[in-house]
């Protein structure tokens, strides 16, 4: 047991004090952090900018298109033709652009123009035809009686709140949504750390087969003593970025949930996204800006009061346990083909069944999240090569005690069968050179005694 300390040292020690382990355990939760908001950020800030000449032949529109800080609508003051309007675009460079409104907008829609010298943006494009849209409707609304707001008022918007009844009749609310994010990230994470560090173990059994140091660490110690030094070493060195990527993870979140605290804040800082409806009801037309304010305010402590009514700790849990088993399955079976070749070109023959159940279970996650009480959801998530993804999709949704529990025994005791199997190829493979392995050959190795 001290020798198999000693191999886990030696294989942690070594990996942790790499500059790129130190590079990715910093810049992992930024560049994680950076993946969701910089888009967001983008898309809030790079508007396009566009100045559109527009030809309305039919004299519904004139004035009437609404302006925006970064779209501006131009109505010539005298009449002219689409060829006119082409001429005057490419000679002059105050236009970007020249928006044709035929005569016959309210029988047909089509042949509506937009003549560009460069590219307007998507968003350009878009706000115009949702401008013509509305008008377009309004008018047609207003020929046929019907008043707009007698419509709108119509327009009701609805929301569920879930709320999940566990077997003793105790109540907790859910967001389903939120769910399926988390579930579906632990799963995807999983399936990352799980091929990441057991290729590791793999690529460092080849190296030291290769090099035949492997010759001179067999006669201090047996090959099972090896293999689970390397494989335990290396599961503690992705147990150490994890845990550090947490602790910055979590550090990033609540620095950001306080700086949009700091910007939302208002003087009742309670405000429900009711009652900000509410108020947006009841106030005059001026107060409109103090209104988005407080419903974007209450719409960000919806989602830090959804967020807080996730079982993080439970998840945590779970996902370190289940990393550690599906971790320790495969890795095991990496060492296993690591140690039947000679190179890690020779290594696709065997890595195919080894990949194709959590493969299929990083496919399948996506089937079980949208319905993760189904009979092949609860099967998947009990087989131990697929549980690590499948259990880790379902748990945000809420499994019941039994089926976790009897999920985790699983899963160990597939760990303790599949590291005896891989450890009868290693102790074989393991001093095995210049020869072509095949399986009738790993089968014969699985029988030695």
């Amino acid at each position: 047991m001290n020798k198999i300390g000693l191999i886990i040292r030696r294989e942690y020690m070594t990996r942790v004090r790499k500059k790129s382990f130190i590079i990715m355990t910093i810049l992992g939760p930024v560049l994680m952090a950076a993946l969701f908001i910089v888009p967001v950020w983008l898309a809030m800030n790079e508007e396009d900018e566009a100045n559109i000449l527009v030809i309305d032949d039919s004299f519904l529109f004139n004035e009437r298109m609404t302006d925006t800080d970064k779209i501006h609508f131009h109505f010539p003051s005298d009449r002219i033709g689409l060829d006119s309007a082409k001429r005057q675009m490419i000679a002059s460079e105050n236009f970007d652009a020249v928006l044709y409104i035929h005569e016959k907008i309210m029988t047909s829609t089509a042949g509506i123009q937009l003549v560009y010298d460069k590219q307007p943006g998507i968003n350009v494009i878009r706000y115009i035809e949702n401008t013509l849209e509305n008008d377009i409707e309004k008018w047609k609304l207003a020929k046929s009686g019907i008043d707009q707001a007698t419509i709108e008022a119509a327009k009701t918007s609805v929301s569920l709140v879930t709320t999940k009844l566990d077997e003793v009749g105790s109540e907790s609310k859910s967001n389903t949504e939120l769910s399926m994010v988390i579930g579906m990230f632990s799963g995807i994470l999983i399936y990352m750390f799980i091929f990441l560090y057991g290729v590791q173990v793999m690529r460092g059994v080849i190296e030291e087969k290769t090099s035949r140091i492997i010759e001179v660490i067999i006669s201090s110690v047996k090959p099972f003593e090896l293999m689970m030094g390397k494989i335990i070493g290396i599961a503690l060195v992705g147990l150490t970025q994890f845990l550090l990527w947490t602790i910055l993870s979590a550090t990033l979140i609540s620095g950001s949930k306080a700086l949009v605290e700091q910007h939302f804040a208002t003087e009742d800082p309670t405000t429900s996204i009711e009652q900000a409806m509410s108020t947006a009801q009841t106030l005059a037309p001026e107060s409109e800006e103090a209104v988005a304010a407080e419903l974007n305010q209450a719409a960000i402590e919806d989602i830090f009061a959804n967020i807080e009514m996730i079982n993080f700790p439970l998840i945590l849990f779970s996902f370190l346990f289940y990393f550690l088993g599906g971790y320790l399955i495969y890795s095991a079976l990496f060492a296993a083909v690591g140690s039947a070749v000679d190179n890690e070109a020779d290594t696709q023959q065997f890595m195919l069944p080894i990949t194709i159940p959590i493969i299929f279970s990083f496919v399948m996650a996506q089937v079980v999240i949208n319905n993760p009480e189904s009979p092949m959801s609860f099967w998947l998530s009990m087989i131990p090569f697929t549980s690590p993804i499948i259990m880790m999709v379902r748990i945000p949704f809420g499994v019941p005690a039994w089926e976790l529990a009897l999920s985790m025994l699983l899963l160990v005791i597939g760990f303790v069968a599949t590291t005896w199997l891989a450890g009868r190829i290693y102790r074989t493979g393991i001093l095995m050179y210049g020869k072509k392995i095949s399986y009738k050959e790993l089968w014969k190795w699985l029988r030695y005694h």
